[in-house]
């Protein structure tokens, strides 16, 4: 279950929702506004988007952009290296060029190349499900334990990022999230921004590489292709690259942290062989991707509230996926509930393209950590980072019961 204040109002949760407590907590808040309706006027320039059916049309909406470099010229975050970065990717490009980058790079996440990573997933849950054994002291933090090598393991395998390499890129790829967040004083990009200049600096020496020393891996793959056919710039292939790397690091290593939460604190709808169903509930009860932002590329009508051309606009996946008129008691977390599509991996032309990649490893990740240790529980609260956009928990103590583990 989740609390709800149902004393505050829409214009205090309006006032709250970006404050650090309000981002630790925000779902109390989205119900306060959902009082205002399905969709949210706040002014001439700024909407809020809360419901299921207004979430999901608004995210097919032709005449809603994605903040490409064209919308950041305008509030000046294109001068910082995150969002010029960013907007060489395909997820923040409108149009033919969201086409052609989107091109470029859907052949590696085929469904049937994806279903094949299964194997390789597993032994690499099991031997960091191994490794929590053989660490000192009454509690271990999984988040820094297990998912995120786990997801930085998987990731580095397909890149070819050497193992040497890995932690060390840990922060500096949760750092650049941060500029996803609403920004309210360019200063706050300054995390973001060294972060990225990590990544880009490393993903570039990598292609680098890659192009004198050819391995079997992704990144090899890509240049190739880009030398081959002149379809993306070099910056856009580091970009890409970089991409890659933080989408397949940082959204599923929050999913799987947020899995184990919720089957340690609500075991009794916890079922090992149901982790498939318990996961999608888990996608909309708590998902890690809370807020997708659109701009209005003409003057169009969202579920009858006029949208004024140039006007921002916050699609609140999060909000949608607790909306009362396509759930049953969407307070309740109840895995056995159908049917269940969540909207935690968007719908349209930007639907996650590494979405079945992240399920399959928050499916084996879950799996494989609760089989090994079927008494653990938490040690101490879950902890979450202070951000909104992309939500996740910043530690996720836990007791293993070392002595009650299953051989």
């Amino acid at each position: 279950m989740t609390t709800v204040d149902k004393g505050i109002g829409p214009s205090e949760a309006l006032a709250k929702l970006f404050t650090p407590e309000g981002k630790r907590e925000p779902y109390g808040l989205y119900e306060a506004l959902k009082e205002l309706g399905p969709v949210v006027q706040l002014g001439p320039k700024l909407v809020f988007v809360l419901g299921y059916d207004a979430c999901a049309a608004a995210l097919r909406e032709p005449g809603l952009l994605v903040t490409d470099a064209a919308a950041h010229r305008k509030t000046g975050m294109i001068e910082h290296s995150s969002w010029q970065c960013f907007t060489k990717i395909m997820m923040f490009s409108n149009g033919d060029d969201h086409e052609r980058l989107k091109g470029f790079s859907r052949w590696a996440y085929h469904p049937r190349t994806i279903s094949g990573l299964e194997p390789m997933i597993s032994a690499k849950a099991n031997a960091l499900a191994e490794r929590l054994a053989t660490l000192g002291g009454d509690s271990v933090d999984l988040v820094e334990g297990y998912s995120s090598r786990l997801t930085l393991a998987v990731t580095g395998e397909l890149y070819g990022i050497p193992e040497s390499d890995q932690l060390a890129l840990r922060s500096v790829i949760t750092d650049t999230t941060t500029a996803f967040e609403p920004i309210f004083d360019l200063r706050e990009l300054a995390a973001g921004d060294s972060g990225m200049d990590v990544l880009v600096d490393y993903m570039a020496a990598l292609a680098a590489d890659r192009r004198k020393n050819p391995r079997d891996d992704l990144t090899t793959r890509m240049v190739r292709e880009a030398d081959a056919t002149g379809a993306i710039s070099t910056e856009e292939l580091v970009a890409g690259l970089v991409m890659f790397l933080i989408a397949g690091v940082q959204s599923p290593s929050d999913l799987i942290a947020g899995a184990v939460r919720m089957a340690l604190t609500e075991p009794d709808r916890f079922q090992t062989g149901e982790v498939e169903s318990f996961l999608t509930e888990v996608l909309r009860f708590d998902p890690p991707s809370q807020v997708l932002t659109r701009i209005a590329g003409t003057d169009l009508t969202l579920d009858g509230v006029p949208v004024q051309a140039g006007a921002r606009v916050l699609v609140m996946l999060a909000a949608a996926n607790r909306d009362p008129a396509r759930f049953s008691e969407p307070e309740v977390f109840e895995p056995q509930r159908a049917p269940n599509r969540p909207l935690s991996f968007g719908v349209g032309l930007h639907y996650c393209l590494g979405a079945q990649l992240a399920r399959i490893q928050a499916t084996v990740g879950l799996a494989t950590l609760t089989g090994t240790y079927p008494r653990m529980s938490l040690a101490s609260e879950p902890r979450y980072r202070d951000q909104l956009v992309q939500r996740g928990l910043a530690r996720l103590e836990v007791d293993l019961k070392r002595s009650q583990r299953q051989r």
